[in-house]
């Protein structure tokens, strides 16, 4: 039998045993959607208001597809541990369970069609 003092328990555990692991992941990610963006309207502007043609061409090169997919990437990933957290907050009992599930296949399913359809684009 173990006699450990509360502090000793929650030592290096945060509130969930995960708050700083989530924390740096959110802030690695909304860093690294700062720099996409950036990168994403540089790429993007060039074909705005051009025909279907024009911005098929301009995807087929390798610097705006992968920009674009980088971003798709990043900004799903940091929407599903946004959104996890608003549910964790606000909801309780199965129904937190059942949205974290529905909000995660959501978020994958998009993150999934936008690289579909950069990809359709790019080859």
């Amino acid at each position: 039998m173990a006699y450990l003092t509360d502090r000793k328990r929650a030592e290096g555990r945060g509130a969930a045993r995960a708050g700083t692991e989530h924390h740096i992941a959110m802030m690695i990610s909304s860093a690294a959607l700062v720099v996409l963006v950036v990168l994403f309207v540089a790429a993007v502007v060039p074909v705005i208001g051009a025909p279907y043609e024009a911005v098929a061409a301009h995807f087929a090169r390798p610097f705006p597809a992968i920009v674009t997919a980088l971003l798709l990437v990043a900004g799903f990933h940091h929407f599903r541990g946004g959104v996890q957290v608003m549910i964790e907050d606000y909801v309780h009992g199965m129904t937190r369970k059942a949205l974290i599930v529905l909000m995660i296949l959501v978020s994958y399913g998009a993150m999934a069609t936008g690289l579909y359809a950069v990809a359709r684009l790019a080859l």
